[in-house]
């Protein structure tokens, strides 16, 4: 039997495309090994977010030509669209696709010739319509990602990624529905949507937007139990969203809105499409309807033009806004964005300084938030088994990563009772009983 494997780079999406091809390797009767074993067939999506994505798209790549020189290599995703020449310098690179063309990407392999290199990346602001994959995205995990949109229409000074993913584009209702059935069927409880620009879903669609698809999931999908928005801009809560939140209990208590910076002058150079005041305005309207919701985000530090004293402002910004983690990165110039050419570009020591720094604050803002629940009851997904704490783990429905003592089934939903806050190696987590 061929076998195959694949190695995914970067977010969510990533991870779910990569989940989608591995089905169907698997429907032209490829067996799936791990990617450190040999492999006939070896698969990279890779990242371009960062330096460090580009980095270690190269590594991986030398890896598998190195673990099985025959083998046949195949690379796409958001470096390959936006640097196909640099991968196809990698000697012993057989297909590169780019962030499109992968529903062929098992055909490509078939009738490719060990030796002959084939780039298949076109340009992809010349692509409007969203690219349907022919399986489901079957993960390990007991929560699925269901992909329903792609590309940005943003253009941040500091990121890559429309240039990697192209314009918006949304993915049929009948087909994120058909999905999410299929895959509520085969046992997932959780469905975690997700996109390039999640919250951007129906800005290319006539009358149907992203709170209209979230109804539609939630009345045509009778055996969800919990549905989640995996990432969405401030300026994209509306009112409708937040009451169907207050009224749904199926709709996860949580939100992820990234932030990116915390003070005006740094948002305004990023090009981003709100300041701290509308910012702030939006997370007081939001906990005035949902007062224990968990708020995560994202946050840049390092920016061109970043003083000590706007990172100061920064960092109060974030502890007014109180959120429950903080997913903190250094800025990484990429290449072809605005950001890169900037002056006054921040020294590599002091990113990691800003990173340590925040990092406290989201471990502070974390333990506040878990603090409140101590006591009380919470529904979780039993997601695995931690061989290291020998505990059961997995969330709640407003993003509390807890352990506790089974006997549990992996991927039922099981109410537990706060105990107390305990640290574990792998970070700040809970400590339930069963209840």
């Amino acid at each position: 039997m061929k076998t195959f494997a694949i190695y995914s780079l970067g977010c969510k999406v990533n991870s779910y495309e990569s989940n989608a091809i591995g089905r169907m390797f698997e429907a032209y009767d490829y067996f799936q090994v791990d990617f450190k074993q040999q492999a006939d067939v070896y698969v990279i999506n890779t990242c371009t977010v960062t330096n460090t994505g580009d980095a270690k798209s190269r590594k991986v790549i030398r890896q598998a030509i190195k673990r099985n020189p025959q083998a046949i290599i195949c690379v796409f995703g958001c470096y390959a669209q936006v640097s196909p020449h640099e991968i196809s310098e990698i000697e012993g690179v057989d297909i590169i696709l780019g962030t499109q063309y992968r529903h062929l990407i098992v055909d490509l392999v078939e009738q490719h010739h060990k030796g002959q290199q084939l780039v298949k990346v076109n340009d992809i602001f010349a692509t409007d319509t969203f690219e349907e994959f022919a399986f489901i995205s079957h993960t390990k995990n007991q929560r699925a990602y269901l992909k329903i949109q792609e590309g940005c229409n943003n253009f941040c000074t500091y990121c890559i990624i429309p240039y990697a993913r192209g314009k918006m584009r949304s993915r049929s209702k009948e087909s994120i529905i058909d999905e999410a059935t299929k895959l509520v069927k085969a046992g997932y409880k959780e469905i975690v949507l997700t996109g390039i620009h999640t919250g951007g879903y129906g800005v290319d669609l006539i009358n149907y937007s992203f709170d209209d698809l979230i109804v539609d999931i939630l009345e045509e999908v009778k055996d969800l139990e919990r549905l989640r928005i995996s990432s969405i801009e401030i300026n994209q809560v509306s009112d409708q969203l937040l009451e169907l939140m207050k009224n749904e209990e199926r709709l996860a208590n949580h939100l992820h809105i990234p932030l990116q910076a915390g003070s005006d002058e740094i948002l305004k150079l990023m090009k981003r499409q709100y300041n701290t005041k509308q910012y702030l305005d939006k997370i007081k309207l939001i906990r005035s309807k949902l007062p224990e919701i968990a708020l995560t985000t994202d946050l840049i530090v390092g920016f061109p033009f970043e003083t000590a004293d706007l990172f100061d402002k920064s960092s109060e910004f974030v502890k007014e806004c109180a959120f429950f983690e903080i997913h903190v990165f250094p800025y990484s110039k990429r290449k072809s964005t605005p950001a890169a050419t900037m002056t006054n570009q921040v020294n590599e020591e002091i990113k990691k300084e800003r990173v340590t720094k925040m990092m406290k604050l989201s471990n502070q803002g974390q333990r506040a938030y878990i603090k409140q629940f101590i006591g009380r009851q919470l529904k979780v997904i039993v997601e695995e088994f931690d061989q290291d704490t020998q505990l059961y783990c997995g969330h709640s429905e407003n993003y509390i990563k807890v352990f506790f003592e089974g006997p549990c089934t992996i991927g039922t939903i099981v109410t537990v009772k706060l105990l107390e806050n305990i640290f574990y190696p792998k970070g700040e987590v809970v400590s339930y009983e069963k209840a």
